[in-house]
């Protein structure tokens, strides 16, 4: 019932919680918020909430790459987030998301893996970032990429003394150098809105999640949905996303 009076609003330019189209709910970021990891941050846009956690250890380099550090993003979909997620192994949606944020963080080359290398071919640095949603009231994926690129601007290297790391102690930054901000643009009928709330995402045909730099230069796209996207609307939600990309760049 309330999908089938979201999707009516929609088709008559309205939305469940009267914003516009182009508008976000109210946003909140709060950095070092877990303790015990080297970055963290929680997000919340409108009612739906995500914490992401850095956790940083010595590891081995893959063999294609020798001389790079590695990055690993995981995601946690917990039934108490919502009715909708089970418990156990990653789903479907939970590799989804973390495949999403981990291209918008992998392309841009925020991360400078070359900086996060050890003993070059042995020894690494391995940067876990872990997403675990909290509440799921919509729009998840701009939420965790936010999280993300947060937690891992704020996150510092553990000591290492020996080759061996010392437990509580951290060094150097991080090594960040572009801060990718994702903004998902969804489309029913001929409109074209963002920030989806959990009613809007049960109607939505199909969206878009673009990942762009501090020059407004997009580093990742991803679609969603089977219904296709003409051209035309491709450069309208392409436009869009850049433009809001900007907004939530000045709360970071």
């Amino acid at each position: 019932m309330m999908e089938r009076y979201a999707l009516e609003l929609i088709e008559h330019g309205k939305r469940v919680d009267k914003r516009k189209f182009d508008q976000f709910r109210d946003i909140e970021i709060k950095t070092g918020v877990i303790s015990k990891a080297e970055g963290s941050a929680y997000v919340r846009i409108g009612k739906t909430q995500v914490i992401a956690g850095v956790k940083i250890g010595v590891g081995t380099p893959f063999s294609d790459s020798p001389n790079n550090g590695v990055l690993i993003v995981n995601t946690e979909f917990t039934p108490m987030a919502s009715p909708e997620f089970e418990s156990g192994p990653p789903g479907e949606n939970a590799v989804e998301l973390a495949r999403i944020v981990d291209r918008g963080i992998r392309e841009s080359k925020s991360l400078e893996t070359e900086k996060l290398v050890i003993v070059p071919g042995e020894k690494v640095w391995t940067v876990f970032v872990d997403i675990h949603i909290i509440d799921h009231q919509g729009n998840l994926i701009d939420a965790a990429a936010l999280a993300a690129i947060n937690a891992l601007i704020t996150a510092k290297l553990p000591k290492l003394e020996e080759g061996k790391v010392v437990a509580g102690e951290h060094g150097d930054k991080l090594p960040v150098a572009h801060k990718p901000v994702t903004v998902t643009v969804c489309k029913v009928g001929d409109n074209l809105f963002v920030d989806p709330a959990i009613e809007e995402e049960s109607v939505v045909e199909s969206k878009v999640s673009i990942a762009v730099m501090e020059d407004g230069k997009i580093c990742a796209i991803q679609k969603q949905g089977a219904s296709g996207i003409a051209f035309n609307d491709l450069e309208a939600i392409v436009d869009l996303a850049i433009k809001k990309a900007g907004d939530l760049r000045k709360l970071m």
